[in-house]
């Protein structure tokens, strides 16, 4: 009995799934520090923006027809597309827009996750839904789930400290987590029910890092939502799971990761939270990338030298940096969000590491193939992961440095409100509109004055 007991799943009695879904189902608005109800007005706007933007990619026109194609009733919006799908087919486009274009926002307080594409995908499309009771969604009660959903999804992470090394995509994983627990507080699940709904999610945890690059990794964000909203009607109904998912012998924490810290799951819980330490991407990349276009912008900046006049771009990073954008050839825009030279080409010639510069054409572009094979890189085990340090040398031997210690868009090196406004209308406009993107600006500012949340989503249609 003592081998089978050690082998299987039997009880450890640590309580810790519970104590956060305990916790996560009573969360109210009322109870929130106003910085974290901030940053959720901030987390939504700039969401909606990513998944506008990533709307009219033509990854989504393929994704769309199959989902129309096989799909349920529709009951949901897709943002930008003007239709609906199922409950369980929208989280999966308005997800993969919100993701495609590696513009969304990252959390990296101990994991590398983009919690609101899984996690807004899922509550949007509950929120559409026609309710039973004729009672819609309002702006708080989305708040508290938004909110809830981070805690889940980064606490999860927490718990699993070398969950990433093993390959997994986090967004895939962790989002589905978080968007379970996220979708579950939104439709009022008890303590009991919410574990089973982050029972439910976690055992559909996937996404494989093999896939960056590829219309694949976006995916991952979107079938996170759509887990999510599975796991939480699933569990309204009564279906059952461990509650012991984390922290179990064979629980996520055990088996996603080579070690397990469960303790981290309700480390400081109610008084940490963890969108407050979200960050907000100015690039179009993989958020490892960022420390180093800034610091390349402000080189070039103080070379004031052509492409052509430069002998070569020497850059320092995390190691972390090489380890998930070292694609040297990138072929295709998507790869080329995962290659530290063209990142560091195209924010040297273009000033900008936006939509435009991950494009397929400017991943061919000559000018750009040129300064990529001037590009040499070290790492530096004592920098930080926001930390990098660009230095041009020109044909004529001059040297300019530059030493970014935290990326712009990171917690230490925030992003403005306006800033953020600023980013949403770029992405929001060429689909919206300038009237109606503001709209949303003006709607997202006062969230938690909203009745129904569907006066969003249906501006966003």
């Amino acid at each position: 009995m003592t081998a089978k007991a050690a082998y299987g799943v039997a009880a450890l009695n640590l309580n810790l799934t519970r104590d956060l879904c305990d916790f996560l189902s009573r969360v109210r608005y009322e109870d929130l520090p106003p910085k974290a109800v901030h940053e959720a007005k901030r987390g939504l706007l700039d969401w909606i923006g990513c998944a506008l933007a990533g709307s009219r990619h033509t990854t989504i026109d393929k994704l769309v027809a199959v989902l129309r194609s096989v799909g349920s009733q529709p009951q949901a919006t897709v943002f930008g597309r003007g239709l609906k799908l199922g409950l369980l087919e929208a989280p999966i486009a308005n997800g993969q827009m919100g993701h495609l274009l590696d513009f969304d926002d990252t959390h990296m307080g101990g994991v590398v996750l983009h919690a609101s594409s899984p996690i807004l995908s899922a509550l949007f499309a509950l929120g559409d839904r026609a309710p039973s009771d004729n009672k819609p969604v309002d702006g708080k009660n989305l708040i508290a789930a938004y909110i809830a959903g981070f805690e889940a999804g980064v606490r999860t992470g927490q718990a699993s400290p070398r969950h990433h090394d093993g390959g997994w995509h986090l967004t895939g994983t962790l989002g589905t987590v978080a968007a379970g627990a996220a979708a579950g507080r939104l439709i009022g699940l008890d303590a009991r029910k919410l574990t089973y709904a982050l029972g439910i999610a976690a055992t559909q945890a996937a996404g494989m890092q093999q896939n960056r690059g590829t219309s694949c990794k976006s995916l991952h964000a979107g079938k996170a939502g759509s887990g999510g909203v599975l796991a939480a009607l699933l569990a309204e109904q009564g279906f059952d799971s461990s509650a012991e998912i984390i922290e179990g012998k064979r629980g996520f924490a055990r088996i996603y990761s080579t070690e397990a810290d469960p303790e981290a799951l309700t480390a400081e819980l109610g008084s940490r939270w963890e969108i407050t330490r979200n960050g907000y991407k100015p690039y179009a990349c993989g958020v490892v990338l960022h420390p180093l276009i800034d610091a390349v912008i402000a080189a070039a900046k103080k070379a004031g030298s052509p492409a052509d006049a430069v002998r070569a771009i020497e850059l320092q990073v995390h190691p972390h940096a090489v380890k998930i954008t070292g694609v040297d050839d990138p072929q295709s825009g998507l790869m080329a969000k995962f290659s530290i030279n063209h990142a560091a080409a195209v924010a040297y010639i273009d000033g900008n590491a936006g939509i435009a510069q991950f494009s397929d054409a400017r991943a061919a572009d000559p000018g750009v193939l040129a300064l990529r094979r001037k590009i040499a890189v070290d790492t530096v085990e004592s920098f930080g992961k926001d930390e990098a340090r660009a230095t041009v040398v020109t044909t004529e031997g001059a040297r300019h440095e530059v030493h970014v210690r935290h990326a712009s868009g990171t917690v230490a090196n925030p992003m403005s409100d306006a800033a953020l406004e600023t980013k949403f209308m770029g992405n929001a406009v060429p689909v919206l509109g300038s009237e109606r993107a503001r709209k949303v600006v003006d709607l997202a500012w006062r969230l938690d004055t909203l009745a129904d949340i569907r006066d969003i989503i249906q501006t966003c249609a």
